[in-house]
């Protein structure tokens, strides 16, 4: 086996990702979850590692940066000392708006709504983070829905499982195969023209609030 790198480590990072979540959807037994999860928390300490011999950083860095995050993104749950505040806030949506308003103040040159979304992420999920990107920012959808999507959106809006929606993609995706497309290269393009139409300047561009 030849060096240990970040790159040569990274497919293992994704696997033992994967395999944990395998492990919470399929209802494993604690103690294959608590395995997977050392699993994950090895590529950590790997990687940590390999920075800590290059004189960059070590594992205590990053969980101290870590720690530091969390307590200056949640200022609704610690106190600057990292202690939990005595109230916290009544709902989901306040605590989103808070941690939205941080990370903007972070880094105020951010003006694109999707940046940090990875490139990697399989196409459902970048879909998925997309479009709660754009919720989040106040944006609509930029682009009216094909008329031939509009069956397939109301057979779902009927729909009152993730078993169905499951089964409906399925056919989807084979569907797809049948008529000589790849169905997750096809969801790429379509979180491209997405987010493309609702990045700022964008002529067709929408808003619901200010």
């Amino acid at each position: 086996m030849g060096a240990l790198t970040h790159e040569s480590l990274v497919e293992y990072l994704l696997e033992e990702a994967f395999e944990v979540a395998e492990t919470i959807e399929t209802g494993a037994d604690e103690a294959e979850l608590r395995g997977e999860l050392g699993d994950v928390l090895l590529q950590v300490v790997l990687h940590a590692r390999l920075a800590e011999e290059r004189g960059s950083f070590g594992f205590d860095d990053v969980v101290r940066g870590l720690t530091a995050k969390m307590i200056r993104r949640n200022p609704h749950v610690f106190r600057p000392d990292g202690s939990l505040r005595d109230t916290f806030p009544a709902s989901v949506e306040e605590i989103v708006r808070k941690w939205d308003s941080i990370k903007l103040a972070e880094k105020p040159e951010r003006g694109d709504p999707f940046e940090g979304i990875p490139q990697g992420l399989p196409a459902l999920a970048r879909a998925r983070k997309s479009l709660d990107r754009a919720a989040r920012a106040g944006l609509e959808r930029a682009r009216p829905m094909a008329e031939r999507a509009r069956p397939v959106v109301e057979l779902v809006e009927t729909m009152d499982s993730e078993q169905q929606i499951g089964d409906l993609l399925f056919e989807l995706v084979a569907a797809a195969r049948t008529g000589g497309f790849d169905a997750e290269r096809a969801l790429r393009g379509a979180v491209r023209r997405y987010q493309d139409s609702h990045r700022p300047g964008h002529p067709d561009l929408p808003r619901t609030g200010s």
